[in-house]
């Protein structure tokens, strides 16, 4: 369990503050229901990242597929690609010039994917050199559908396990940043070269500094088992087709994060506990100690505090300690934060005051970046500041504290205005997006929870409240959006929370109940 207390070590600068604050302990919590799973990373006791996956909406990324070309741009040098689901992908030139690979070429004998290796190319060819319309492909999903947009796309299959990602397409050697140490890393570098087919391409991941030879070999030869039966299915399967899925949040969050920097990792479904085990008695042994199984009245998210932080990041203003402020605006086209000094008033000049609020603004703007998923151009207007030195010790300390994100990030400095400019990759929906629809009484000027969430949220307060209270029968009072969502696509969750609690539910339909709210009455 999270401990009771921990010391933090004096830093000897700020930017070695952070450092220690992000490395000190991290508690992987998994809450798994039969509707949705939630992953929750808490670093130091906060909040730090969290992943949802509702079982009716499944993520896609990773997942490849065999899809056939709708529409070649030559204008934007991209193409549409059909791969079963509601909107088609898109596939950008750089990322189809993959199908010329000789590895991808084993599709091709006798097989309708045969492709044609450029010749005397002066330049990267065009979308029309390389794909026509009816051509099938197989293709990965690179970034999840998002708003109206479709799946991008890829050509240049990864495929990752706990220590390694093949890149069966790609002739190329690579070791995680986090292992720093030059003489490690090429020793790695050497081992994988001695063991790797010729063309093809490896990433060592950060768990696998430490690793023998034939745990190593016995990876590599998984995923290349791996990428033959992608290849032999592609064969056989029409387009557009899904070839193979990757592992569902639970397996990825445990593959991806599970290590031993983690302080334990706590999951409170008995099955997926066991589940958990297994995977660790396979993969990674000397972790299974570090797994926890959850059995308490009180909801796990809630005894860590995380269910009250997951509501929070879905605000637009976030309040610092110091009593300033950042509001969040996330727009269209990018992401705006604004730092204000709020009800702090400072204890010495005005210059100090303006230059803490930034500096613990920096912190927490880091921290809500990853928490609430945001991508794409974001512009943070501090409170200006005419200190150089200021300037620049806010710059260091931001850079310092986006270091352990894990997705690419490009910070430029303070410009005149005092506004940092950045870009952060987005590979998927921000929390936001998962959680919130648009207001059926505002026109979609502002958000709500969704219809589902609520209905979840009411799961929850079921859930937790079953062991407590008496009674066999439970009346549910909604709004007739959320009672419709309850008896029709939620039905099934219904039955299974019935079965789980043995109590019998009555949805009542409240006309003129706001759609957030809702009552749990108890019966005998």
């Amino acid at each position: 369990m999270r401990p009771d207390s921990y010391v933090i070590p004096c830093p000897e600068s700020e930017a070695d503050r952070i450092r220690l604050g992000t490395t000190m302990y991290t508690d992987i919590l998994i809450n798994a229901t039969s509707y949705e799973n939630r992953i929750a990373l808490v670093e130091n006791g906060n909040l730090r990242e969290f992943y949802l996956e509702r079982l009716s909406e499944k993520g896609l990324i990773g997942n490849v597929y065999l899809g056939r070309v709708v529409r070649v741009l030559p204008g934007i040098d991209a193409a549409f690609v059909d791969i079963g689901l509601e909107r088609t992908g898109f596939l950008y030139v750089d990322e189809a010039l993959y199908v010329f690979s000789e590895n991808y070429q084993r599709l091709a004998p006798g097989h309708k994917l045969k492709q044609t290796l450029p010749i005397n190319f002066p330049n990267t060819p065009t979308i029309d050199k390389i794909l026509h319309e009816g051509q099938e492909i197989l293709v990965q999903i690179a970034k999840e559908p998002i708003g109206s947009k479709g799946a991008r796309l890829t050509c240049n299959i990864t495929l990752p396990c706990r220590n390694l990602v093949f890149m069966p397409l790609t002739d190329h050697i690579g070791i995680s940043r986090k292992i720093e140490d030059e003489v490690t890393r090429q020793q790695l570098r050497d081992k994988i070269e001695v063991l790797r087919p010729p063309g093809t391409g490896f990433i060592m991941r950060t768990v696998a500094e430490n690793i023998g030879n034939d745990e190593l070999e016995a990876d590599m030869e998984f995923l290349m088992q791996l990428w033959d039966e992608i290849l032999t299915k592609a064969k056989k399967t029409p387009a557009p087709c899904l070839i193979y899925k990757d592992l569902d949040i639970i397996l990825r969050a445990v593959r991806d994060f599970f290590t031993e920097h983690i302080n334990e990792l706590v999951i409170d479904c008995k099955e997926v506990y066991e589940q958990l085990l297994s995977y660790a008695k396979t993969f990674a042994p000397q972790l299974q100690d570090k797994i926890t199984y959850y059995d308490n009245d009180l909801p796990l998210f809630e005894c860590y505090g995380v269910e009250a932080d997951i509501n929070s990041a879905l605000d637009k203003k976030v309040w610092l300690r110091s009593g300033g402020y950042i509001v969040i605006e996330p727009t269209e086209a990018l992401t705006v934060i604004d730092v204000n000094t709020g009800r702090y008033v400072g204890a010495t000049d005005l210059a100090e005051t303006i230059f803490k609020t930034n500096m613990e603004a920096v912190r927490e703007i880091a921290r809500q970046l990853r928490l609430r998923n945001l991508g794409g151009i974001i512009i943070i207007d501090f409170i200006d500041m005419d200190n150089e030195q200021h300037r620049e010790e806010l710059y260091t300390v931001f850079q310092e504290a986006m270091r352990d994100d894990k997705s690419k990030v490009n910070i430029l400095k303070l410009s005149e205005f005092g506004l940092v400019q950045m870009t952060r990759k987005r590979l998927s929906e921000s929390l936001t997006q998962m959680m919130c629809e648009p207001c059926l009484y505002c026109g979609g000027d502002g958000f709500i929870k969704s219809r589902r969430a609520i209905c979840h949220e009411i799961y929850r307060k079921i859930t937790r409240d079953a062991r407590k209270i008496g009674g066999s029968h439970v009346t549910i009072k909604v709004h007739p959006h959320i009672a419709e969502m309850l008896l029709n696509e939620e039905s099934y969750n219904i039955e299974q929370l019935e079965h789980k609690t043995e109590k019998r539910f009555t949805i009542i339909p409240i006309p003129d109940m706001h759609i957030k709210r809702y009552d749990v009455i108890w019966n005998e």
